[in-house]
């Protein structure tokens, strides 16, 4: 269970982290981390990160696959945890 959390607070860091990353080199006119990246760290369980990322930075939110991507992510991410632990899968 420790590992759990630990992964899902990690993987929310690295997706809050990489969205700064990218704005930062988005405003220097350098090399971008992809959009498939950004996506893939959300659907590894970093939604939410990525998407306080987004909002804190102010990046990505005029994309509508990502305005409205993210938080469906994070959605989804969050109804696995419900029927996870309210079916004793986790916390068996």
């Amino acid at each position: 269970m420790k590992m759990i959390i630990g992964y899902v607070i990690l993987i929310n860091i690295i997706g809050f982290a990489v969205m700064g990353i990218d704005k930062k080199r988005a405003v220097r006119g350098a090399w971008r981390i992809s959009e498939a990246s950004l996506f893939l760290t959300a659907l590894l369980g970093g939604a939410l990160g990525c998407t306080l990322g987004m909002h804190h930075f102010r990046h990505k939110t005029r994309h509508w696959y990502f305005k409205y991507g993210m938080p469906a992510i994070l959605l989804i991410e969050l109804l696995l945890c419900y029927f996870a632990a309210s079916s004793g899968l986790l916390f068996s």
